[in-house]
């Protein structure tokens, strides 16, 4: 085991992104559920606001932990081209699991935010947490989407990660920190003590909990 538990590994994460400390210009988006926790110990090391991304992955049926792409706000899809390829999965299939994921994707959107807007990212640079990433299909529907609103950098910021993906997502943003990249990686879970499901609750606590640090630190 790598972590304790996933404010642990926000602990750990913070450590190699000392680069983006006290800047004005950046905020914290995590991906709910797991990547809140990590995303508030990074955000409150930081001296930065926290937000929630909301990102729904499509699992393959009878296999959902095995992602065949993801939907992000603004309509977006990403498709794991390699995966639905060697599955020969059709497209009817997808586009059902889209489908029942939108709901709950807007589902959650109204749960985590209420009535608040959306974080302002347009200019600023944005770092995206997650607890671990696989296949990486989520973040790069989290990726996709937020290019839409014109951030001048993504950093993407995860505790433990496969190599591979970690490497494919170089290419897509501007600045990737993967504090561990053990091989063989088998699932995000097994370096994790305790992967206990976050829940909706402690999501709503953490993003509740970091306003009010955020408005704490604003000058009177």
């Amino acid at each position: 085991m790598l972590f304790r538990d996933r404010a642990d590994a926000g602990r750990h994460l913070l450590s190699r992104l000392g680069a983006y400390h006290g800047r004005p210009d950046v905020v914290v988006l995590g991906l709910p559920r797991g990547g809140i926790p990590v995303g508030y110990e990074v955000a409150r090391g930081l001296g930065a606001p926290l937000d929630v991304f909301v990102v729904r992955k499509l699992g393959v049926p009878g296999q959902e932990e095995l992602a065949m792409g993801a939907i992000a706000t603004g309509g977006v899809r990403v498709v794991n081209r390699d995966v639905v390829d060697a599955l020969h999965i059709a497209p009817d299939v997808l586009d059902r699991a889209a489908e029942g994921e939108r709901r709950e994707l807007e589902r959650r959107e109204r749960s985590y935010r209420g009535d608040r807007p959306e974080p302002q990212v347009e200019g600023r640079t944005v770092i995206l947490v997650d607890d671990g990433l696989a296949t990486g299909s989520t973040m790069r529907a989290a990726v996709q989407a937020l290019r839409q609103q014109r951030p001048a950098r993504i950093v993407v910021a995860v505790p433990v990660a496969a190599f591979a993906t970690c490497e494919e997502l170089r290419r897509e943003v501007e600045d990737v920190v993967c504090f561990a990249t053990p091989e063989p990686f088998m699932a995000v879970g097994r370096f994790y003590d305790d992967f206990s499901q976050t829940t909706d609750e402690e999501v709503h606590d953490l993003l509740a909990s970091a306003r009010a640090d955020d408005e704490a630190a604003r000058p009177a």
